[in-house]
């Protein structure tokens, strides 16, 4: 069994991290830039970013791979480099916590591509792609991959079939939801009872969702999520509903805000919590100590 899975087998809430690219943004990173791509020519900041976190209490580090696909980096004319910038990625943040004893898990997420008949990419074409991205990270030395902001079932499942056949590390599988008049549904209309049962069914290891929505909504996410499944769960709550100020992006909840719906969080069910865009080392310091809070 993994560290991951053997510490919430133990009972431990674990604390995840917090938002890369809004970081990334701060540090210099361009509107419409690659974010993979700092790995090779700014190593140091991605681990400082890395550092950051695990300073702030941080049990599980996520990559900076996100979109580290093929179909992803070739609208920057750089999907030669999907090996390069994932192994680095996962390099990185395991150099980072190496120091502290932290797990890290490669972050893969959607391609942007649909799956035929919806769009052009055969399911092996899809299942290829994943390959190629997991495949780089378990070479990096990723302890797990996590296979995030997804919205098409299908597309989730083909990841985590690739992370079953091709590995021996945990697959984390998490879906976006958004509340509307028939309730919490993904972009591609996937409710929180089929996510999780077909998550289930694709052999993810650990379910959840993240993105999408602040804490609060997350509590009810979670809460449904644990009626139809046993599996641990991720979740990883923006810092709000992101609101375009001043021609700027930004997420208004403070780490104050966010920590007074931790304890329902772990009521609700929720094995590891961290944050999403927006979220901040001081965001995930806060987190931390609620969680220790709510176990004495």
């Amino acid at each position: 069994m993994s560290l991951l899975l053997d510490r919430i087998k133990k009972g431990e809430i674990l604390v995840s991290d917090g938002a890369m690219g809004t970081i990334l943004q701060k540090k210099g990173l361009k509107a419409g830039g690659c974010p993979e791509e700092w790995n090779i020519t700014n190593p140091d900041e991605v681990r400082a970013i890395a550092e950051a976190y695990l300073k702030a209490g941080s049990d599980i580090i996520v990559t900076n791979t996100f979109g580290g696909s093929r179909f992803k980096l070739a609208k920057f004319g750089l999907e030669k480099k999907v090996v390069e910038f994932n192994k680095a990625g996962v390099t990185l943040a395991k150099k980072a916590a190496l120091q502290c004893g932290g797990i890290v898990a490669g972050s893969v997420g959607q391609t942007g591509e649909f799956i035929q008949p919806l769009g052009l990419v055969t399911e092996d074409e899809m299942y290829d792609v994943f390959r190629e991205q997991v495949l780089a990270q378990i070479q990096g030395g990723a302890d797990a991959i996590c296979i995030e902001t997804m919205t098409s079932l299908e597309e989730a499942s083909i990841a985590v079939k690739v992370v079953k056949e091709n590995t021996n590390v945990p697959a984390i599988a998490t879906m976006t939801f958004d509340n509307g008049t028939q309730g919490y549904k993904t972009m591609m209309g996937v409710g929180v009872k089929e996510a999780v049962l077909g998550l289930e069914k694709a052999g993810a290891d650990i379910i959840g969702t993240n993105c999408g929505n602040g804490i609060g909504p997350m509590v009810d996410i979670v809460r449904e999520m644990r009626k139809y499944s046993s599996k641990p769960i991720l979740v990883h709550a923006n810092a709000g509903v992101p609101e375009l100020i001043d021609g700027k992006t930004c997420f208004r909840e403070t780490p104050e805000d966010m920590v007074k719906k931790v304890p329902e969080l772990i009521d609700a069910g929720a094995n590891i919590i961290g944050g999403c865009c927006g979220t901040t080392p001081e965001h995930i310091r806060a987190i931390k100590n609620a969680v220790d809070s709510s176990l004495l």
